[in-house]
């Protein structure tokens, strides 16, 4: 019978502990354990903090913004010496597909297309290999929110400012990667039954922008999205040939080479600082230069793909983490790139917030700063910082760990002490 006992009490240790541990990672995600950088509303003392870790932590060059209401708080540049200011432009790398898609939903306002149809009921220079699904089921929506089934997962590669880039219908046939492993852009799976990134599925609507629009897609770009916004310094152009462009460093902060890339729409948009601020400013008030209904745009930050039941990704937009409130999603997009280049766009539709970084010379700052700016907004960490929450986990579920043995240990004591007497 004390055998039974025993036995018992290690199996409700166990099933404590289990219980346990999995509560202190599923109260992670709700933010239990994370403590933003600033109090709630702060926005001195937030931007304080964020240009501490970006003077601490870049030895590149950084642009930083910070919105409140819709009107700037402040901002900051590191490395003046360089002639780093709000002019300077940066690399973008997969915030391009921001702009892409914002050129995407241009075309369906026109009533020239469908998110439902079928891309390929649009594409003549170029088609989806055949394979064991159905292409009709790679829409113009899906593609938006990478759940069209195709898992390329690119990672354009880098092109040298010696190499001739070559053209779309090359490089959708055959991707450089930045991995360096050979990648096939096709359908990979049941399209709409998951999310999958794909780098491809934006060089498709880059492709679907030109043949419906009979231009060329950096000039529909201009037209639609950049010249009404005045954003006059955003360009598509081989960034080593701009004038006061950003340096190139890895993230030692060392000189390196500026590359060129192939799929513009996915990852060649180059941007300042004052341009960003433009494009953000016009989309939380909704500017009708823009050329995007309020429907339209709302419906750009509505859940379209989820992982593991969280919503994160909309039409061509992330989507962070839910309000303080819960009634809509923090929205914009990163990107990152080598040699170590990382930019992010946050913007809370509750409060008209936002946040802007472009940095060079670290693979990950701008991304990180942009998770305290989400948990400072909203009190909940965003999708990307997975790792963080789990860090944060680590000491209650490791303290929960302690107690319940020492519990554990408590009982069993008195169980043999029990036997002995």
């Amino acid at each position: 019978m004390r055998l039974v006992r025993v036995c018992l009490i290690f199996l409700a240790s166990l099933a404590s502990i289990v219980i346990w541990s999995a509560f202190a990672v599923i109260a992670g995600f709700y933010g239990w354990w994370m403590t933003p950088i600033a109090p709630q509303g702060d926005q001195a003392r937030f931007f304080v903090e964020a240009r501490r870790i970006v003077e601490a932590s870049n030895p590149g060059n950084t642009a930083f913004i910070l919105v409140g209401g819709g009107d700037v708080v402040a901002e900051h540049y590191s490395k003046p010496e360089r002639g780093i200011d709000m002019n300077t432009a940066f690399p973008t790398a997969s915030l391009s597909k921001w702009i892409t898609a914002l050129g995407v939903m241009s075309l369906v306002e026109e009533g020239v297309i469908d998110l439902d149809d079928p891309v390929s009921d649009h594409l003549t220079r170029w088609r989806l290999p055949d394979g064991p699904y159905n292409e009709e089921g790679v829409t113009i929506r899906r593609l938006l929110s990478h759940t069209a089934g195709l898992t390329d997962g690119l990672g354009f590669g880098d092109y040298g400012a010696e190499e001739t880039l070559p053209t779309i219908e090359q490089t959708l046939t055959n991707p450089r990667t930045s991995s360096g492993s050979e990648v096939k852009i096709e359908i990979g799976s049941e399209p709409g039954s998951a999310f999958a990134y794909s780098g491809g599925g934006y060089l498709i609507l880059q492709l679907l922008i030109e043949e419906v629009s009979a231009q060329d897609y950096q000039s529909y770009i201009k037209d639609k999205i950049l010249a009404p916004l005045e954003m006059r310094s955003s360009t598509f152009e081989f960034i080593g040939e701009i004038d006061g462009a950003t340096g190139s460093f890895d993230s030692t902060g060392n000189p390196a080479p500026q590359y060129q890339y192939a799929a513009a729409g996915a990852t060649g948009f180059v941007t300042t600082a004052s341009d960003l601020l433009r494009l953000t400013k016009a989309i939380i008030g909704q500017d009708a230069a823009l050329g995007l209904s309020p429907a339209a745009l709302q419906s750009m930050r509505s859940p379209e793909a989820f992982a593991y039941g969280t919503a994160i990704w909309g039409l061509g937009e992330m989507l962070y983490a839910p309000t303080r409130s819960g009634s809509g999603y923090v929205y914009g997009h990163d990107g990152g790139n080598e040699p170590a280049i990382n930019v992010s766009v946050r913007i809370n539709p509750e409060t008209g917030d936002a946040y802007i970084m472009l940095a060079n010379g670290h693979t990950s700052l701008a991304s990180e700063i942009g998770g305290e700016w989400v948990l400072w907004q909203t009190g909940n960490p965003d999708f990307l910082s997975t790792e963080k929450v789990l860090r944060s986990a680590a000491l209650p579920g490791g303290a929960g760990f302690v107690v319940i043995t020492m519990i554990t240990l408590l009982f069993l004591r008195r169980q043999f002490s029990s036997a002995s007497n």
